[in-house]
């Protein structure tokens, strides 16, 4: 029988298949989007089990420790970070950023008299910048500064859901990084048995594209506030260190979060009458960030996490849309999973043809293997990973 014929005679699905299959789909997708936040939650727990677990694979493998302690030691380690952060770091810090917020609807008012005169001196611009209503947008703005900047920390940080969503995020990370081996097998028996060995090797991908992120992420935070801090006191620019620690922070922003601190200091600068101490801060800004993205960055991810820029801006705007502004802080980790997932999946089993079914033969079957896929360099040998450079996975 030749295959045409086969596939006339194979069965077809039914309609009421189908249509069940579309509606259980539609619906496993509005059950997802409604519990999206608790799956962030799980990502970031995830994502602190992976840091935890970092210190704790270093301590096992040069102290002979055992996991317990070190998860014990890893907790320990950080718990001395924050608290010496928080009392060296916050209070100057804080100092400085109310006296920022103080300062920030007189410096908002020096703007909209530079505004109004730039409008004058060409009419032109009116068309695009109405005196009217830039007036009452920065009059609106200087006035509810102070009230809305004051506002955001007891919001934030002073309700009951937020601290039930951080000790769950801490519990949850704390058990997946003492067990994990736990809860990789229970994710990897969902998987059809001939399949578990690939599942198994892409949550391994997933690990180390991801604990690259966590260990590049930090060094960045710490590299660019400390360089901004240092240059904006040689710039002799005010509220240096509070604009250090904001660089630091939304660094996590990729591309949004450089161009608002760059441009932030810059403007207050410029509000101040100095032109030209404006444009250094701004080549300061430039500079550094160009140290960080070009040199430091490549070295710490050791060139595991590739992220395409135009496919990360698509991120942080998506997962903004969705999740609100907690969506901007993970968007990057989420779109390095979704990389390694379609690289594994869709594009080395589906697009080129290595498929997923079993590969049964009477005969012995022989791979051949890149003599660089049998190079050993400390880590596990993943045999998917091999038959996928090698061009000869199951078929």
């Amino acid at each position: 029988m030749s295959s045409a014929d086969r596939q006339q005679n194979a069965p077809r699905p039914s309609p009421f298949a189908v249509l069940t299959a579309a509606v259980a789909a539609v619906l496993l997708l509005l059950f997802v989007y409604s519990v999206a936040q608790v799956l962030l939650l799980f990502f970031v727990a995830a994502l602190f089990a992976l840091y935890l677990g970092s210190i704790i694979g270093f301590l096992e493998e040069r102290a002979r420790l055992p996991r317990a302690a070190g998860l014990l030691v890893a907790l320990a380690l950080t718990g001395l970070w924050a608290f010496a952060v928080g009392w060296l770091v916050l209070p100057p810090v804080a100092r400085q950023t109310q006296a920022l917020i103080t300062a920030l609807p007189g410096q908002i008012q020096v703007w909209t008299g530079s505004l109004r005169e730039l409008v004058e001196r060409y009419p032109l611009l009116a068309a695009v910048l109405p005196p009217e209503r830039l007036n009452a947008q920065l009059s609106t703005v200087a006035d509810n500064a102070g009230r809305f900047a004051a506002g955001i920390f007891p919001v934030v940080f002073d309700t009951l859901h937020f601290l039930i969503n951080l000790v769950s995020v801490m519990v949850m990370g704390i058990y997946m990084a003492l067990r994990p081996e736990l809860y990789r097998e229970g994710v990897v028996l969902l998987a059809p048995p001939v399949h578990r060995e690939l599942v198994r090797d892409i949550l391994a991908d997933l690990g180390k594209s991801l604990r690259a992120w966590i260990g590049g992420q930090f060094l960045a935070m710490v590299f660019l506030g400390v360089l901004t801090w240092i240059g904006l006191e040689l710039l002799n620019v005010p509220f240096a260190l509070a604009f250090g620690v904001f660089t630091g922070v939304v660094v996590m922003v990729p591309f949004f979060g450089s161009l608002v601190s760059t441009l932030l200091p810059a403007l207050f600068v410029l509000g101040m009458g100095g032109a030209v101490q404006a444009w250094l801060v701004v080549l300061l800004g430039v500079v550094v960030h160009l140290i960080e993205a070009n040199f430091v960055h490549p070295l710490i991810m050791e060139r595991r996490v590739h992220l395409p820029p135009v496919l990360t801006i698509l991120s942080v705007l998506i997962m903004a849309e969705l999740l609100g502004p907690i969506g901007l802080l993970v968007a990057v980790p989420v779109l390095a999973s979704l990389m390694v997932i379609i690289r594994r999946i869709y594009v080395h089993r589906l697009l080129e043809g290595k498929g997923f079914r079993r590969f049964v033969r009477d005969a012995p079957a022989e791979v051949r293997v890149p003599e660089s896929a049998m190079r050993l360099d400390g880590e596990s040998v993943s045999i998917p990973a091999m038959l996928e450079q090698a061009g000869s996975a199951p078929r």
